[in-house]
């Protein structure tokens, strides 16, 4: 089912690119709005969709669904697992060393520096 996904989805980015290239641009009639010829609009809006553009916006949609498709494939492969469960130290079951003192001191602590 993933092949047929990829199969699909690769023929519809080329169609979808085939389309784009295939439309005449926006600003393909700026020109002609200072001397070269005349255009009906050319800032305004520029009428109902023709085939061209409908076409791309049906197979852009299939692209985003084919997408969202191989995305759900790659999820089910591959489950995320907690940053926390990918770093998990082994539990030692040794206690730690004691501090070494440090010399010249009397038994290493303070602790009878202290005003009760």
């Amino acid at each position: 089912m993933e092949t047929l996904f990829w199969i699909l989805h690769v023929i519809v980015a080329i169609t979808v690119i085939a389309l784009v290239l295939l439309q005449h641009g926006k600003g393909a009639d700026m020109g002609a709005a200072f001397g070269s010829g005349s255009s009906g609009s050319l800032f305004g809006a520029t009428g109902s969709a023709n085939f061209l553009s409908r076409s791309t916006a049906i197979v852009a949609t299939l692209f985003f669904l084919t997408s969202l498709g191989l995305a759900y494939f790659g999820l089910q492969q591959h489950k995320p697992t907690s940053v926390l469960d990918r770093t998990k130290v082994p539990a030692t079951t040794t206690q730690p060393a004691a501090p070494a003192q440090v010399p010249g001191e009397n038994g290493g602590s303070k602790a009878r520096d202290i005003p009760q």
